[in-house]
C-alpha cells in the first residue's frame, strides 16, 4: 500500500552561503530518505527554503552596506544552486519572505490567539545601546544559571537542554560586538507552552521509534516549560496579526514562530503550483501520512516543542481547548531525525570564526557524489564527526574509486571486450548464486535501515556487496577464462553474474549517489532517466492570499525555486535484471581518484591549518 511520507528539511538561514557541516545536518540524510522512499513507491513530497528573518540578516546586512532584501535575494540564489547541485530532490524549495508564507503564518498566529494560547505579556527584552537594536536571544551568551555552563545562550543552554531568557544568563555579553546588552521591559505575545505541556508529553512519550538522543533531549525539555516570547522588537519579518498590532512596523513575529510554519506554507505553495491547491492536504490533514523533520541538534527544540506546541494549539488540543480553524487538525511529526555536528580539526564549522568549508567551493572541485559519500559513511549521524581531508581522500579514493567506481569499470569493459554485450548465462555455480544471493537479501537489510534512518548501516551494507563483488571476480578470475576458447561459456556466466550485482549494487546506491548511478545505468547500457536531478526553475510571488499589516513582500517579485519531476525516474528498490543480448560499450571512468597529497595539504581554498 502507498503511504504518504513528508520530507521536512531544516531551512538554512540566508546570511551567508551554507558550508558542508549544514548539509551534513539536514540536506544529505533527508535526501537519501526521501529517494529511497520514492524508490519503494511512496508518495513523498519534500519541502523546505531559505529562511529570511530575524536579527543576524539585519547585521550582516548592515555589515555589507545593502538592504536585508538585497542580501536575502543573493544568498537565497546561492542557497538554491549550491543544494541542487549537490542533487537534493526538493519538490519546492522556497524561501519565506513569500506573500504565501507570510499568510499562512499568520493564518496559523491568529488561530493559536483565538484559541487563548498567544498570551499578551511585558517582557524584558536585550537590546544593544551601541545601536538600540534588539538582540536576539541566540546573539546573548553567557553563564547558565541552572548549570554553570559557559556559553548557553539566551534561548537555551546546549549543556543541560534547557530553555533560557537571555535575561536568565549570569554574564551576558552580545555577540554582535561583545557589549554587555540593556535590558528593557518590552510588550509582546508569548506561546502558552505550559497551557500545552500535558498535549505535548502525550504526543512525546508516544515516539518510541526517534533515535535515543533525539526523544532524551526532547523529554528533558518538557520538564521546564514557560511561555515562551514569539514577537520580537524588530522592523523585519512577518506582521502580527491582531488589531492594534499589524500596522507597528517595530514589532513582528519571532523568527522561530514563522520559520517552522514554513514547513506547511511551502506544501501549499507547492500544492498552488502544481494545480490542485488542495493537493497539500494529502500530507497534512489524513492521519495515516508521516511526517519525518530533518535538522541539526541544534535545531531539536523548535521541531519537538515549538512546532508540535503550535500545531495542537491551533487545532485546540491544549488545557485551554478552542475551535478549528482554516487548514484543521494538522499531522504532527512522526519522527524529529537530529544529525550531531560535523566538525572540523575539533571545532564546529563556524563561518564568523573562519572554520569553514563552502559547499560551492567543494561541488566545484570534487562534485556531489563524493560529499554525498563521506557524510552518509562518515558523517554525523548519532556522534559528533571530525572532518579532516586525509579521511576524505582515503574514503574517495579507497572504497568509492577502487571499491565501487573498479568494479563497475572492470565488468563492463570486459564485458564489452569478450562479447559487446550482456552475455548468455550458463548453469551457475555454488559461487555465483552465494554472491547473487547476498546482492538479493542486501535490498532487504539496506532498505530496513534506510526506513529508520540508519544511513550509514545502509550504505556499508551496500558497500559490502561492492566489496564481495570484487572479491568474487578475484576468485573467478575472468581474464584467464578469457584465454580459453573452451571456458567461453563459463566466462559468460561469471560476467552476466557480476553486470548482475553491479547493476544490484547501484540500485542500492542510488539513494546516496544519484549522479553516478544514472552514469552507471547507461554504463550498463540502458536508456532514460533512471535518478532524477532537481531543477532550478524562476518563478512569481503571485499566489492570491489575504495579508495584513506593513512591511509586506512585493506581489509578483520574482525569485527561483528547486524542483523537480521525480515521478517519471526508472529507480526503483528491487533487483532489476540484466538483459542479456543488451549491447555494451567502453565505460568511462566514473570516479575521479584524488591527488594522494590533498590529504596533507587540502586545497587552496580550505588548506590544512
Amino acid at each position: 500500500m502507498t503511504q504518504s511520507v513528508l520530507v521536512s528539511v531544516a531551512w538554512p538561514y540566508a546570511n551567508g552561503p551554507r558550508h558542508i557541516g549544514h548539509v551534513a545536518g539536514f540536506g544529505v540524510p533527508s535526501d537519501v530518505f526521501a529517494r529511497y522512499q520514492r524508490m519503494i513507491g511512496n508518495d513523498v513530497l519534500m519541502i523546505s527554503g531559505t529562511d529570511e528573518h530575524g536579527t543576524p540578516l539585519l547585521v550582516q546586512a548592515d555589515k555589507e552596506n545593502v538592504t536585508v532584501k538585497e542580501l536575502a535575494d543573493r544568498y537565497n540564489r546561492q542557497i538554491v544552486e549550491d543544494l541542487a547541485g549537490l542533487g537534493l530532490s526538493y519538490d519546492l524549495f522556497t524561501r519565506t519572505t513569500t506573500r504565501n508564507h507570510y499568510a499562512v503564518v499568520q493564518e496559523l498566529f491568529k488561530g493559536l490567539y483565538e484559541n487563548g494560547y498567544m498570551i499578551k505579556e511585558t517582557t524584558m527584552g536585550a537590546v544593544s545601546p551601541s545601536t538600540g537594536r534588539t538582540l536576539p536571544d541566540r546573539y546573548i551568551e553567557g553563564t547558565c544559571p541552572l548549570c554553570g555552563a559557559d556559553g548557553a545562550r539566551g534561548d537555551q543552554c546546549d549543556n543541560c537542554g534547557n530553555q533560557l531568557d537571555p535575561a536568565d544568563l549570569i554574564n551576558p555579553v552580545s555577540k554582535v560586538n561583545g557589549e554587555t546588552p540593556e535590558f528593557v521591559e518590552t510588550e509582546h505575545f508569548l506561546l502558552d507552552l505550559p497551557s500545552l505541556a500535558e498535549a505535548l508529553g502525550e504526543w512525546l512519550r508516544g515516539r518510541e521509534d526517534w533515535r535515543p538522543n533525539v526523544l532524551k533531549f526532547s523529554l528533558n525539555l518538557l520538564e521546564d516549560l514557560r511561555p515562551r516570547a514569539m514577537t520580537r522588537d524588530i522592523d523585519w519579518g512577518v506582521p502580527i496579526p491582531v488589531e492594534g498590532w499589524e500596522d507597528n512596523n517595530a514589532k513582528k513575529l519571532y523568527v522561530w514562530f514563522d520559520a517552522v510554519i514554513g514547513y506547511l506554507s511551502s506544501s501549499i505553495e507547492w500544492a498552488w503550483r502544481s494545480g490542485n491547491p488542495d493537493a497539500w492536504k494529502q500530507w497534512w490533514q489524513d492521519p495515516a501520512a508521516e511526517g519525518y523533520y530533518f535538522m541539526g541538534k541544534d535545531n531539536i527544540t523548535f521541531h519537538s516543542q515549538i512546532w508540535p506546541a503550535e500545531l495542537l494549539g491551533y487545532a485546540g488540543r491544549g488545557a485551554k481547548g478552542g475551535q478549528l480553524h482554516k487548514y484543521g487538525e494538522i499531522n504532527l511529526p512522526t519522527e524529529v531525525v537530529s544529525s550531531e555536528f560535523l566538525t572540523m580539526s575539533g571545532s564546529k564549522f563556524s563561518s564568523s570564526k573562519g572554520v569553514v568549508i563552502y559547499v560551492k567551493d567543494f561541488l566545484a572541485e570534487f562534485g556531489p557524489d563524493p560529499l554525498r559519500y563521506f557524510i552518509a559513511v562518515a558523517g554525523p549521524e548519532n556522534t559528533d564527526t571530525d572532518f579532516t581531508w586525509d579521511e576524505f581522500v582515503r574514503r574517495v579514493n579507497n572504497e568509492l574509486a577502487n571499491g565501487w567506481g573498479n568494479l563497475v569499470n572492470r565488468t563492463v569493459s570486459m564485458a564489452h571486450k569478450n562479447f559487446g554485450e550482456v552475455p548468455t548465462p550458463g548453469e551457475l555455480t555454488d559461487a555465483d548464486t552465494a554472491i547473487l544471493d547476498l546482492a538479493a537479501k542486501t535490498f532487504d537489510i539496506a532498505g530496513e535501515n534506510l526506513a529508520a534512518s540508519r544511513f550509514k548501516n545502509g550504505i556499508t551494507a551496500a558497500m559490502h556487496v561492492v566489496g564481495e563483488a570484487n572479491a568474487y571476480i578475484a576468485d573467478q578470475e575472468p581474464w584467464k577464462l578469457a584465454k580459453d576458447e573452451s571456458q567461453r561459456e563459463r566466462l559468460a556466466t561469471v560476467l552476466w553474474t557480476a553486470l548482475q550485482v553491479v547493476s544490484d549494487c547501484n540500485t542500492l546506491l542510488t539513494p546516496y549517489l544519484p549522479h553516478i548511478a544514472q552514469q552507471v545505468h547507461e554504463t550498463l547500457g540502458r536508456e532514460g532517466v533512471w535518478a532524477a536531478s532537481p531543477e532550478i526553475r524562476e518563478v512569481a510571488d503571485d499566489m492570491p492570499v489575504e495579508l495584513v499589516g506593513v512591511g509586506l513582500p512585493e506581489e509578483g517579485a520574482t525569485y527561483p525555486v528547486i524542483t523537480g519531476d521525480y515521478a517519471s525516474q526508472q529507480a526503483v528498490w528491487e533487483r532489476v535484471d540484466v538483459v542479456p543480448g543488451t549491447p555494451l560499450s567502453k565505460p568511462k571512468p566514473l570516479i575521479q581518484k584524488l591527488d594522494p597529497e590533498l590529504a596533507e595539504t587540502g586545497p587552496e581554498w580550505a588548506p590544512v591549518q
